[in-house]
């Protein structure tokens, strides 16, 4: 089971990871739905990213009561850093399968991808 502290990471990756991917700057309404948490789980990971320097709050210039959240230039050094890390992880995980394997591996992950519930 994953430590408390494991499962902070993967939620501040999952919330930078959809601002990265966001077509605008979300609200934490939209951010929360985005990632799959309640409203105030997504302030205070909102917060604490604030707080960190990887994100920041900017004015929606449709909503004045609204702030539209984007993640900085270090958000997006720290997204990098995570998604190498992880990559090398795979890499280091995979380098004993054959070629074959791999496929094999990839095959099965990809329908064990296809057949995750969305909802």
């Amino acid at each position: 089971m994953p430590s408390r502290h494991g499962l902070a990471h993967a939620a501040r990756f999952r919330l930078l990871d959809a601002l990265e991917g966001a077509e605008h700057p979300p609200s934490v309404s939209q951010l929360a739905e985005a990632i799959g948490v309640d409203q105030p789980r997504a302030s205070r990971l909102v917060q604490a990213a604030v707080e960190a320097g990887h994100v920041r709050r900017e004015a929606d210039p449709s909503d004045a009561r609204r702030s539209a959240l984007v993640l900085t230039a270090a958000g997006r050094t720290l997204l990098a850093s995570a998604r190498d890390t992880r990559r090398s992880a795979v890499e280091t995980a995979l380098a004993g399968f054959t070629p074959a394997e791999t496929a094999e591996f990839a095959r099965l992950f990809s329908r064990f991808i296809a057949a995750w519930p969305r909802d």
